[in-house]
């Protein structure tokens, strides 16, 4: 995973990602990567009840 993301950002400028709250594991591995949160939802897109975490890289 850690490899097809450093990819997607080195070569797509992959600085976000979107991502269920409820799935820790999935949180972690982007916190780890260097991802901060920047807004929560409630809901996700289709408006069901997962709440969403939007994470951003922080700017260099």
């Amino acid at each position: 995973g850690r490899q097809l993301l450093e990819y997607g950002i080195r070569n797509y400028g992959v600085g976000e990602v979107t991502v269920n709250e409820q799935n820790s594991q999935a949180v972690g591995f982007y916190q780890h990567l260097g991802f901060v949160t920047y807004r929560r939802t409630d809901h996700d897109e289709e408006g069901n009840p997962y709440p969403l975490l939007y994470l951003k890289l922080p700017q260099a």
